[in-house]
Parts: structure tokens; sequence; C-alpha cells
């Protein structure tokens, strides 16, 4: 199949290439490349994905340009999308919420026209577990009712997930909504907290810490996640809104022991206060993941850390 996945240079979207790839399919990743981190990280990476001899194509673009979404698609049939595409982070939203506003939700518009004038039916989209605020109910499920997002990024995702629903209403799109708690692994983004953590752990410089440790997330092995992504493009859902997440919260405090034990070096904390837009926990129910898709995940924390600090240890050059 001709696979589009927008974001395609980023951290979760380079790994969805590569397993696309291996697996036979002809991959097209269009990313702007943007400075939210590094552009050159993306570019070696996009790199790394060529070397692998499979048929892949990087084009240059962003979503929030219309003409450029549309002659991606006038170019070439695509048979499915995976859109990654966005802007990422809960507290650089508080900063410029509307240029949130414009990728996340514009950009999607973009994209869901341009597939309904060339055909395609069958998208998958990534949202965040950031749209349920803060939920009184753990774990948190697709059904509860979410109307206290607190956060730009936040309320750009729920508005997301209204577009995909509205396509698939009225167009007849088959869409599956992603809501991913806290992915990290390989590749991460530099601004994530693990990342961020090893980084600076490792160079014996301090770290902040927002509030006491004791703010718990549902962290998520990228290879987890991807099995999720790939079992949505097997099947079709009309429209449905999954959980990806590990189903274990790790409390802040025990996240950075798990990180000083993995590089064999204690942290220094830099404590701070809660920052505006933090919730108190994310914790995934993925009763339905499970029983739709065959969703099962295999890294728990105390092995992902060791995975993520191997990998950071051979790439921190």
């Amino acid at each position: 199949m001709n696979f589009l996945v927008t974001g395609g240079a980023g951290f979760i979207g380079s790994h969805v290439c590569e397993r696309l790839l291996h697996d036979g399919h002809r991959v097209w990743a269009f990313d702007d490349l943007n400075d939210f981190y590094d552009p050159q990280i993306k570019r070696r990476t996009l790199a790394d994905i060529a070397a692998l001899g499979k048929p892949f194509t990087f084009v240059h673009g962003d979503v929030t340009d219309v003409r450029a979404v549309n002659e991606l698609f006038s170019a070439t049939k695509f048979d499915q999308i995976i859109h990654l595409a966005a802007r990422a982070g809960v507290r650089p939203s508080l900063e410029q919420p509307a240029l949130y506003q414009r990728v996340n939700v514009e950009g999607t518009v973009n994209l869901l026209e341009a597939a309904r004038k060339t055909g395609v039916k069958k998208i998958t989209i990534a949202s965040s577990s950031s749209v349920y605020g803060v939920n009184a109910k753990v774990p948190f499920s697709e059904s509860d009712l979410i109307f206290s997002a607190i956060s730009p990024y936040a309320a750009s995702k729920l508005a997301c997930e209204a577009l995909g629903h509205t396509y698939h209403h009225v167009y007849g799109f088959d869409v599956a909504m992603l809501r991913f708690f806290t992915v990290y692994g390989p590749r991460q983004r530099p601004d994530l907290a693990i990342h961020k953590f090893t980084k600076l752990i490792d160079a014996g410089k301090p770290i902040p810490v927002f509030g006491d440790g004791s703010t718990a997330r549902d962290h998520t092995f990228v290879t987890d996640i991807l099995d999720g992504i790939l079992a949505c493009t097997k099947k079709e859902f009309g429209f449905e809104i999954f959980n990806l997440g590990e189903s274990q919260t790790i409390r802040l405090d025990q996240l950075i022991s798990l990180i000083e034990s993995a590089l064999g070096k204690k942290a220094v904390i830099d404590r701070q206060p809660l920052q505006p837009g933090d919730v108190p926990i994310t914790f995934a129910d993925i009763s339905k993941a499970q029983k739709m898709l065959g969703y099962n995940p295999q890294v728990k924390a105390e092995k992902g850390i060791p995975l993520f600090v191997d990998w950071f240890r051979k790439n921190r050059h």
C-alpha cells in the first residue's frame, strides 16, 4: 500500500515509517522540519530511513500550506494516511496558542480536505492523553466525558477529534483517533522529561523538578505505540477513539530514580513550583484497545528506561 505519514521525520513518525517499510509498504513522509528542536536531528533520521533501501520518499512541506498539501495529494495516490504532524507539548502551547491552533487544527482540516478530494477514506490521527485534563476518574477511559482541557495543546487535540468525527459522519471516512500517553524511547524529543533528565544527569547538571515529585505519568515505550498504530491500519472502525498507553503509572521521583540507576549517576534536583497546564496524573484504561486492536503493551518502565539510556549513550554526540 501507499502510506502517507505526516510528521514522518519526527520521533514517533520516523519509527512508523520504518515499521511500514519493513512490512513491505511504500511510504511518503511529509514534514516541515521546523525548529521546535534541532532540524539536523530529523535530517539524520531521514538519512537513516533512506539508507534502508526501501521505497521511501521524503517531501518537505507544511500542513498549514494548502498548496503544498494539495500538490502532495495530486502527485501520489495514497491508500492510507497516518497523521502525526503537530505542534506538541503543553507548556510551549501556553506561549504560542495561535500557532498550535493553526498547525494542529487548520493543518488537520487541510489534510482531511485533500483526502476527501482525492478519495482517500482511511486515516489514523494522533490525539493525546492531554485531552483528559484534570480527570477525577482514573484510569482514563475513552468513554469519559471530557470538557476540561487545561492547555491550548489539549484544546487543539480535542478539536482534531471533533474534526475526525465530522469527516466520518459527513463523508464516510474511516477514522481512528489515538490518545497517546507520554511516549518515550529511541529518538525521543529532547524537550521531553526522560530525554532532558537523562542528558542533564549524565552531564552532572541540575534537573528541574516541578512540584514534590508525586505527579505520575503513564509512560509508554515507542514500540508499544507502534503496535497500536499499525493495528489501526489493518481494520476498519468507522470512527473510534483509542487510548494507547502502558496502563502503568510512574511517579516523577520514581522515574528519576530509574534514570539514575540506568546511568549510574545521581541527579541534582532543582525544585520548582508546579506549572500551569500540568496535570497530577495520566493513566490509560487500555481495555478498548486490547479488545478491538489486540493491543498488548510489553515494555514496562523498568525495562524501557535502560533501553532509552543505552540509546542515549550511543547517540549523545
